[in-house]
């Protein structure tokens, strides 16, 4: 009997299909079946070459060397998880495959590291394509049933390739270009380098604002207030002015001039896709767009409670309709309140009938819980707070619209006019849900006809003064970068920690600001790689190609040609750079300056600048992952003439290091399948690693 061999992104996602499938016989690279062989990648095998797998001398980074771009861009298997890559190789060699069937993540990396292990194992035979939305047992069996032919994703593999191919040229080169030019480590990339260009210009706002004071007036009617305007002027620049206005309107009624009273009504939200997700989990549980997006994954993979994260959609299909009762009932433990009623009067049918649009919904639909039942109670405090906002977006589909009366009313006081603004509830409607989607509106005090004379009990003049923009949250930075299509849901997050990494950006009491050394980045760098209008016209191409309507060989040779125009100009640049964090320390071994840098578990290293010494040095003793017995906080680790050893800082409790090695090392064995296990990070990619080292100025 012929078999299907299954290729799934992850070993997590790999044994939850072959538990589904029924493949019971486990290996150490697959598990398999009657029917089924499933097998898995650790995030992505194959990767891009670097330059110097092109030419051994560009093992060495130097100027006049570039650009790189060679004639045609070939892949290679990942050192790091090259034993998994030649499993697949010898599995798919077997005789009674008969197909295969990509189960990788629905979506443009998910499709690319699929098809790149194709490719270098030489595969000849069928290929079937698994899409599904969600990972319960139901989507992975009606997924299987409804087996896509792989020929339906040629173009989203195109487009995968582009972007990668795109970021290998623009992002290698300008940043090993800034990087000897100015003998720092400087990143900069195709999305990046527009995105720290956006913090730059609101930081530039704030510091060049000169605060002015102004005046506002108002009357308070009995506990109604109402605000003085002058044509489309609300405020009143010059302090004469505004006192001749309050003694003006002082001693006088007011008269209801006009009257204007609307019945308003505000419809449900739509559900959230992954950046507005993003945006609300930052601005109401202070996330980072990072760490939304991981608990996400953990909630989706591990949990099976929600749909497909990484989705640009905040419409559903229609077919979706039908599943909305079973979706009730499955969080209907920790929802019951407000689910009970829905399927007994609804019968679980949405009041917000908008939210299916089949047009609107390309690739996956909008992030809605699953018919996996939830158990609260296994969630951690993150995750649970993170559902909770996904839950409470998804039942305002099936409330009312928020109804409420407006009124404002044209108020004359002695040829002055004020306006007042009041509104009346009329119908909670959605909002009933906790008050989270919006402000309540204030209820009307008055009672006002037209012509009727009000008293006024007090006149108020408030001084105030203009403030600058407030700098961007990472919710700001989400929203502008989505205006401006600079990356996509699934890339927004990484970007961000990129330019932190990078130490081109750093988080000020939750706020993002430029350091000095990216400011002094956005000068040196093309005019063009900063606009956020380019950048964002590639990614529109991507995503043409995506859809067949563009051209991906027009594409790369666009790439190609801005890379040349681009490194060109760091060549020719007579722009001077200052290395930010210089301090009054000389490297032992070559007498070169050191610089501070963070390290990745935040400790403060320093770091030759003479690339080729690369003398690190760390200021503050690394933290590891032991625990101290005592107190179980993270011990430093240390090393004296008796070798390695942990120390708490609290505590003072001393641990040799000897007497954990054999647990080190198979701790060590294990790390990489557990990482990949519990983060949506890739593992092995050398173009990251290469950058990652010349951020950490490493010994080349």
């Amino acid at each position: 009997m012929s078999k299907s061999l299954v290729l799934a992104e992850k070993p997590s996602v790999a044994r939850e299909i072959a538990r589904v499938l029924d493949c019971r016989k486990t290996n150490r690279s697959f598990i398999e079946g009657e029917r089924y062989i499933v097998t898995w990648a650790l995030g992505h095998l194959i990767e891009l070459k670097m330059p110097e797998e092109y030419d051994h001398k560009y093992k060495t980074w130097r100027l006049e060397d570039l650009p790189i771009i060679p004639k045609q861009m070939e892949t290679k298997p990942i050192k790091q998880t090259r034993a998994q890559f030649q499993a697949i190789a010898k599995l798919a060699k077997r005789s009674d495959l008969s197909e295969l069937i990509i189960a990788t993540d629905a979506g443009r990396e998910g499709e690319l590291v699929a098809r790149w292990i194709l490719e270098k194992i030489n595969w000849r035979k069928p290929v079937k394509r698994l899409w599904i939305s969600s990972q319960t047992d139901k989507a992975i069996r009606n997924g299987f049933n409804q087996l896509k032919p792989s020929e339906a994703y040629d173009n989203l593999f195109q487009s995968a390739v582009c972007r990668s191919e795109a970021d290998w040229l623009i992002g290698l080169n300008i940043s090993r270009a800034l990087t000897t030019k100015y003998n720092d480590s400087l990143s900069a990339g195709r999305v990046q380098t527009p995105t720290l260009a956006m913090i730059l210009e609101r930081e530039q706002t704030i510091q060049s604002f000169q605060p002015k004071p102004y005046w506002t007036l108002s009357i308070d009617l009995n506990g109604a207030t109402a605000s003085w305007k002058h044509g489309n002027q609300s405020h009143i620049i010059t302090k004469d002015h505004a006192v001749a206005l309050k003694n003006k309107v002082s001693g006088h009624d007011a008269i209801v001039r006009s009257l204007d009273i609307k019945e308003k009504q505000e419809r449900q939200p739509l559900p959230y896709d992954l950046t507005e997700l993003q945006r609300d989990a930052n601005r109401k549980l202070g996330f980072s767009a990072k760490k939304t997006l991981n608990i996400l994954q953990n909630l989706y993979e591990r949990y099976k409670i929600v749909t497909y994260p990484r989705t640009d959609s905040r419409y559903l299909t229609k077919d979706i309709a039908a599943t909305m009762p079973e979706r009730l009932r499955a969080i209907s433990s920790a929802y019951g309140d407000e689910t009970r009623p829905i399927l007994h009067k609804q019968k679980g049918k949405v009041k917000a009938a908008f939210v299916y649009n089949d047009s609107k919904v390309s690739d996956h639909h909008a992030l809605i819980p699953t018919e996996e039942p939830v158990s609260i109670h296994d969630l951690s405090d993150d995750e649970h707070h993170l559902y909770d906002l996904i839950i409470q977006r998804f039942l305002t589909l099936f409330y009312p619209e928020y109804k409420f009366q407006s009124l404002r009313a044209e108020l004359e006081v002695n040829g002055e006019t004020f306006i007042l603004k009041e509104t009346r509830e009329i119908d909670p409607g959605f909002k009933q849900l906790n008050g989270s989607f919006g402000k309540q509106m204030n209820r009307q005090r008055l009672n006002v006809t037209k012509g009727q004379e009000l008293p006024i009990s007090r006149v108020m003049l408030d001084e105030k003064m203009t403030e600058p923009p407030a700098r961007f949250s990472e919710a700001d930075l989400l929203t502008k970068m989505e205006t401006f299509g600079l990356g996509t849901p699934a890339t927004r997050a990484d970007i961000i920690e990129k330019l932190l990494l990078a130490e081109s950006v750093e988080r000020v009491n939750g706020r993002l600001r430029p350091t000095g050394k990216g400011k002094q980045l956005i000068e040196l760098v093309n005019k063009d790689l900063k606009s956020p209008e380019l950048t964002s016209d590639w990614e529109q191409q991507l995503e043409d190609i995506e859809k067949g309507s563009g051209n991906a060989n027009q594409f790369m040779t666009k790439i190609r040609q801005r890379t040349l125009e681009m490194v060109s100009e760091v060549k020719n640049s007579q722009q001077d750079y200052r290395i930010h964090n210089l301090t009054g320390s000389k490297c032992p071994e070559c007498g070169s300056s050191m610089k501070e840098v963070r390290d990745r578990d935040g400790g403060r290293v320093l770091v030759c600048i003479n690339r080729v010494c690369g003398f690190r040095k760390r200021r503050d003793p690394k933290l590891s992952n032991k625990r101290c017995p005592t107190c179980h906080k993270k011990m430093e680790m240390h090393k004296g003439k008796a070798g390695l050893y942990f120390q708490c800082r609290t505590c003072g409790i001393i641990e040799k290091a000897d007497q954990m090695k054999k647990k080190a090392d198979k701790r060590e064995t294990r790390r990489l399948l557990n990482k990949l296990n519990n983060s949506n990070e890739s593992v092995g990619n050398s173009l990251a690693d290469a950058l990652k080292a010349a951020l950490k100025e490493k010994k080349e």
